[in-house]
């Protein structure tokens, strides 16, 4: 029997697809266990179309057979089969298409489904086979043909027995090396999970004999025997209508598929037709994952082309501020690469990313509204991310993720959304202002705020280190600027006030400048303050860098550090401040010993610890002894 030449640059072509295209191994079986769904989906449309009697859908059924002895796994199906001249077709020419061909010959009508495109998923068999035989009868014909091929060199067609119509692929296994384990591809287990992972969705029943084990009666001996299982669900629990599946349902096929112990918070169920075909099923979490907030996380989606796996995880379905979204999306719209492995960037899969974005927006508010305690739950794991989010795109997110910030709030004693703080906010109130802290009662306790407090203004805590961040990349919510109490302008003095602040600072100016000299290069300014009440005096911060975001920026990675313009705010009606007014011109050095004392104490409100603690005890010492005398 003469051995053919594979058409197309066949030795190049095929090394190619073998070596390169796919980036698993494992791949090859849903390559043709999807080629057999096809041939069984071009039968059943004939038998209706055609009106061919005595075919039913239940008969259909795509089969595994694994035999160790010989080192084969057969895929088989009794599908439409094919010619000796389709085999030629199909086979002979790497990259021509049967199934292209039938969707392009039916593409007016819409219900046609098909899921190879390309021609080459037949030939990732040969990364686990030394040999493929392809035993073939036609539906239409009598007669069946094998073809069979080592690879590269080239085929031959023969004729065969074959009872009934379908295809037979039989694969000889190669042998394992010390480098790849083909082995596991003769075993039942790895099998079962490959079609579990990849075709547990195709809508014919994947069936295989099984070897089990049971007890003899009367015995304590166990005996083997076989049993044919279908593999695979068949029908996806996101292709059924919302009103045949329960909650239960959901939950339960959320932690066998995402390996969850908990219940997610939020189960999203969509199908949309239009522009783009697609049916989503997502998740929100309960709890972030172990890994969520490391390098080593990775976001995305599972993809599904007509209920085959194309991609574990899709990075480009999820934006990065929704990436604690779990769950899967199944379309027959997108433009796939030639090893149905990737996606080729197109309009579909960002019409996708958007709906999805604006979809799981939606369903966040929808339970910050209905059910406050369950996003509650929802913020204290994923709250962080979705204030990078907005930060991390420099504001551009301000609109999708605004309404969904939560913030401790000094009045209401729990968390508020800023939408709440304006609804709240009294007539006259110009800013929305926070705090800054590693802790809410270290914020509540800051001389900073005692002026805000005064005024009977609600302050929103900020306690992690993006905070800060969120209001330099969104400044404004609702036309309410966010506002710092450590900030140049509180907006709370009137203009006798400021007079009065500005003389006050003018008749002291030696007083300050002589402090601003003993504190060095550590402080830009030394002025008097209005916004203290009880505390002698407090730090601030001139231009854009605050105390915290210096404080954030200096803790990361770098050698280069940023140091914000500290300044110096003294208490005019503390009792300290006339002991100051006294010590100066006459005892500069205790002045500059009280300036270290007063900084410190300064810096220690602020979380933070004297630069030179030795010369901090040096100088609480000298004024101790000073009292003394």
């Amino acid at each position: 029997m003469a051995t053919k030449q594979f058409k197309a640059e066949s030795k190049r072509l095929l090394d190619l697809m073998i070596h390169s295209i796919y980036t698993h191994k494992e791949i090859f079986l849903r390559e043709l266990i999807s080629n057999a769904s096809d041939a069984i989906d071009k039968l059943y449309y004939r038998a209706l179309s055609e009106n061919i009697t005595g075919l039913s859908r239940d008969d259909f059924a795509i089969t595994l057979t694994i035999d160790k002895g010989n080192r084969t796994l057969t895929v088989s199906d009794n599908g439409c089969g094919m010619t000796k001249e389709e085999l030629e077709n199909n086979l002979g020419t790497i990259a021509k298409s049967g199934s292209l061909a039938f969707k392009k010959e039916n593409e007016a009508k819409d219900d046609i489904d098909i899921i190879g495109q390309f021609g080459v998923g037949f030939y990732s068999a040969f990364m686990v086979a030394d040999e493929v035989k392809v035993i073939s009868r036609s539906y239409q014909g009598d007669e069946a043909w094998c073809w069979q091929s080592k690879g590269s060199e080239g085929y031959t067609i023969s004729s065969a027995e074959k009872d009934s119509h379908g295809t037979d692929i039989v694969l000889k296994i190669k042998e394992s090396s010390d480098e790849e384990n083909y082995d596991e591809f003769l075993d039942q287990y790895r099998i079962e999970s490959l079609v579990k992972k990849y075709s547990d969705y195709i809508r014919y029943p994947i069936k295989m004999e099984k070897t089990k084990s049971r007890k003899k009666e009367d015995s304590d001996e166990y005996e083997s025997y076989t049993e044919v299982e279908t593999l695979n669900s068949m029908v996806p629990i996101w292709k059924k209508n919302k009103n045949e599946v329960s909650h239960e349902d959901y939950c339960q096929f959320y932690k066998d598929k995402f390996f969850d112990y908990n219940d997610p918070l939020r189960v999203i169920h969509s199908s949309t037709e239009g522009a783009s075909t697609y049916n989503a099923l997502l998740f929100i979490p309960e709890k972030p994952a172990f890994d969520y907030y490391s390098r080593d996380f990775e976001k995305g989606l599972q993809l599904y082309a007509s209920g085959v796996l194309i991609m574990d995880k899709c990075a480009d379905l999820l934006p990065d501020c929704f990436s604690f979204v779990r769950g899967l999306v199944d379309s027959q719209d997108l433009s796939l690469n030639i090893s149905r492995e990737m996606l080729q960037h197109d309009r579909q899969l960002k019409l996708i990313e958007s709906r999805l974005e604006k979809k799981i927006k939606s369903e966040l508010l929808s339970m910050l509204k209905n059910d406050r305690e369950k996003y509650e739950t929802f913020w204290k794991g994923f709250g962080r991310q979705i204030k990078y989010g907005l930060y991390s795109s420099f504001g551009a997110n301000s609109e999708l993720l605004s309404d969904l910030l939560l913030f401790y709030s000094s009045s209401e004693k729990k968390l508020s959304t800023l939408e709440e703080y304006v609804g709240r906010m009294p007539e006259g109130q110009k800013y929305i202002y926070y705090a800054c802290g590693d802790s809410l009662e270290r914020i509540d306790q800051l001389p900073q705020a005692e002026l805000v407090k005064d005024k009977g203004y609600e302050i929103l805590y900020f306690t992690e280190d993006v905070d800060e961040f969120v209001t330099k990349m969104m400044p404004v919510y609702k036309e309410k600027e966010f506002r710092s109490v450590s900030a140049d302008d509180l907006g709370l003095e009137n203009e006798e006030e400021k007079e009065e602040t500005q003389k006050q600072q003018e008749e002291n100016k030696d007083l300050f400048g002589a402090i601003k000299e003993a504190l060095g290069e550590r402080v830009e300014e030394v002025r008097l303050s209005r916004r203290l009440k009880n505390a002698a005096c407090c730090l601030t911060a001139k231009g854009q860098v605050s105390l915290e975001m210096e404080r954030v920026l200096n803790a990361m990675p770098g050698e280069q550090k940023v140091k914000a313009e500290r300044v110096l705010e003294l208490n005019p009606d503390h009792e300290i401040f006339p002991i100051l007014q006294k010590l100066y011109p006459d005892h500069p050095e205790v002045l500059a010993d009280y300036a270290e004392l007063l900084y410190a104490q300064a810096l220690i409100r602020e979380g933070m610890l004297p630069e030179d603690p030795t010369a901090f005890s040096a100088v609480l010492c000298r004024l101790m002894e000073q009292k003394e005398k």
